[in-house]
């Protein structure tokens, strides 16, 4: 489906309330849950032992791979999981706001069935595939929008290359579309064996902004 950024208004749309694994794009509610929940981006957070040795979370994470109590900053962990998709980050930011990913994602939850995203369910914070753990294109344009109420975080999901840890870990962004595509604000890409290949895509011309989002 195709929106307005600013109205909600659909402009386009085909099977836009059918629900799919949505993959890494589970990522846009991760960081609006964090925007909202964390008020400074400087605070450190240290990395969990769980956070860098489950085997599922391994798939995409930094590199090199953190060690258990190794520290970064909001700002630094919203990079990473907004440009390279770590899975890693977004399990540190979910342990630093709630405790634990599972309470975290009870957040995320609530926060989506507020936003009205009647035919979704979160079951971790990665986008990793889990049973039930589905969206539809409708509802992902509606939290992509809410998230763009953050201008911040076009300064992640703008970004083509950055790095981290003075330049240990290279960061490059899996959305081709910010290096190519003539204002293209972000937003997150996302690919899992169940899901196939998805993407937000959020672009502004001439005042005008669009989300775009295929599953």
């Amino acid at each position: 489906c195709v929106i307005d950024a600013d109205t909600g208004e659909l402009i386009v749309g085909s099977r836009e309330q059918e629900a799919f694994a949505p993959a890494s794009i589970t990522k846009i509610m991760t960081a609006l849950v964090t925007a909202e929940q964390c008020t400074n981006l400087d605070d450190r957070i240290a990395v969990s032992e769980k956070a860098v040795t489950d085997l599922e979370v391994m798939s995409s994470t930094l590199s090199p791979m953190p060690k258990p109590g190794e520290t970064f900053t909001v700002n630094e962990l919203l990079k990473a999981a907004a440009i390279s998709s770590a899975n890693d980050a977004c399990v540190a930011l979910g342990e630093a706001v709630s405790g634990s990913e599972e309470t975290f994602v009870e957040l995320m939850n609530a926060r989506a069935a507020e936003l009205g995203m009647k035919n979704t369910v979160f079951k971790n914070c990665t986008g990793l595939d889990a049973e039930g753990h589905l969206s539809t294109a409708r509802d992902i344009a509606i939290m992509s929008a809410e998230l763009l109420k953050h201008p911040e975080i076009k300064n992640y999901s703008t970004v083509w290359m950055d790095s981290l840890r003075d330049g240990a870990t290279e960061l490059t962004n899996t959305n081709r579309l910010v290096r190519f595509y003539k204002g293209c604000t972000g937003l997150k890409t996302g690919s899992t064996d169940e899901a196939g290949c998805c993407l937000s895509a959020s672009a502004e011309r001439d005042g005008m902004e669009r989300i775009s989002v295929t599953l």
